[in-house]
């Protein structure tokens, strides 16, 4: 961001002056103004300069992107911005963007670098999968076996081929190199982090869903509930409801789309366990006999979905009451 459209507005939110500023100009302005409210939306640099704002007195609140936009009124440009805004902060009603703080920031990066990665990787092994069919080779299933096996099969295609074959394997093994260094580096940072570790307790939550939370949400307080908290993370049923009548459809799928899938993986690790630990005779929680009843009446899938809403609001009880988790033993 390199131009700002500042607003300056009275008591009552009503424009009363526009600015335009630089960089450079709105820190300075910033630094200059005597401590007031600023309101921004919460856009890519927006926790860097709530930052910059607080370090010199004022009281900053962030505004959803998509709760400003019923506001806007016209074109899109800065100044209806500002405008849009202004009208959404008026009301009072718009629940804020909690501000992350830096070492929150530096947590979810590794989490986006890992998850680019591991797309990256994807791509490559599935290209090597194709490029051995097309010569009627089959690679091994999984990622890990497939890659093992291309240099011994690699020796079965044209020479040209064979060369670039081994620089795309190469690649993907740079590749998993890197998510395995990325990988120990959120490991140091939960070892030192006590909420990460007393969520690690909790069946289904591993390292990276644990460390992606933290990085994520941060104050946990802010969320009163733990369905809210659920709803937050769009694992909650889509509502389309008037006078008596009340529709509840699939789930609103709001939020971090990333936070989701990992708390939807590890809702899929409870309903996988729970009839391996049975015949094994280990003992089972309260959760995964819940878990396995369920899938019998309302498909794997459903019931995936419902674990993974209790796996959030078991998270929000733990983060938020400070306590360790204690799995409740299943009743006979």
């Amino acid at each position: 961001m390199t131009v700002f459209e500042v607003g300056i507005a009275d008591r009552q939110w009503r424009l009363v002056e526009r600015r335009r500023r630089n960089r450079r100009q709105c820190t300075r302005f910033l630094a200059e103004q005597s401590p007031s409210h600023v309101v921004m939306e919460a856009c890519g640099t927006a926790h860097h300069w709530r930052r910059v704002a607080q370090s010199h007195g004022h009281r900053v609140t962030l505004l959803p992107v998509r709760y400003v936009k019923p506001y806007f009124r016209g074109n899109k440009t800065d100044r209806t911005d500002v405008d849009a805004l202004l009208d959404a902060v008026r009301p009072g009603h718009i629940p804020p963007v909690t501000v992350k703080t830096a070492a929150q920031q530096e947590l979810v990066a590794l989490h986006r670098i890992r998850e680019q990665w591991m797309a990256t990787r994807t791509a490559r092994i599935t290209a090597l999968r194709g490029f051995f069919r097309e010569h009627g080779i089959p690679l091994p299933a999984g990622p890990r076996a497939a890659l093992a096996a291309v240099p011994a099969l690699a020796e079965q295609l044209p020479p040209q081929l064979a060369l670039a074959v081994t620089s795309v394997h190469e690649d993907a093994r740079a590749l998993e190199q890197r998510i395995v260094n990325i990988e120990r580096q959120l490991a140091a940072v939960a070892k030192d982090d006590a909420t990460v570790q007393r969520l690690l307790e909790i069946p289904g939550i591993g390292l990276l869903t644990t460390t992606a939370l933290v990085g994520s949400v941060g104050r946990i307080t802010a969320f009163r509930r733990a369905r809210q908290f659920a709803s937050w993370l769009g694992l909650t049923p889509r509502e389309h409801s008037s006078g008596l009548r009340r529709r509840l459809g699939s789930i609103t799928k709001r939020g971090d789309v990333y936070l989701r899938c990992l708390l939807t993986h590890g809702a899929r690790a409870v309903l996988l366990t729970a009839p391996r630990q049975a015949p094994a005779r280990k003992p089972l929680t309260g959760l995964q006999p819940w878990a396995v009843q369920l899938a019998a009446r309302k498909g794997h899938h459903k019931t995936t979905i419902a674990v993974a809403n209790t796996l959030a609001r078991i998270v929000w009880a733990v983060w938020a009451r400070d306590a360790a988790y204690t799995a409740a033993p299943a009743a006979a």
